[in-house]
């Protein structure tokens, strides 16, 4: 049984919208979400801003993983993020820097967003509950 997400939440699109491996870009109360479906259908939402070039790019970077770790690499600079937890794995000879994590669920196939965002783990609805 799954119930309806609470009204603080917000309705982004379906999961079928997005692409296993690939990021999309939501505009959450002004600000650039990249939406990252994994092979497992688990989407993160982690901030689109590359802190090291100031472009909004994280959504193009590259998917994968680290010792189990899913992450996403900056297309610019080539920065490692886990997208769980939004902790830098490597900066590339630069200091990390982290980047922001919205919670993020799937709820009957919809993908739905928290827009104030958080850095807080262990919730149900963190990292895509399906």
């Amino acid at each position: 049984m799954t119930t309806a997400p609470p009204q603080t939440r917000v309705r982004l699109c379906a999961l079928t919208d997005l692409v296993p491996e690939r990021g999309a870009v939501a505009l959450v109360d002004g600000l650039q979400v990249a939406l990252v479906r994994t092979h497992d259908d688990v989407v993160h939402g982690i901030d689109n801003l590359d802190p090291y070039s100031g472009a909004h790019v994280i959504a193009r970077g590259l998917v994968g993983t680290r010792g189990g770790v899913p992450t996403v690499i900056s297309p610019m600079y080539k920065q490692v993020w886990d997208l769980r937890t939004g902790a830098c794995l490597d900066g590339a000879g630069s200091d990390p820097v982290d980047l922001r994590t919205w919670p993020v669920a799937v709820v009957d196939g919809e993908v739905w967003i928290e827009p104030s965002g958080n850095e807080v783990t262990g919730s149900p609805f963190d990292r895509g509950v399906t």
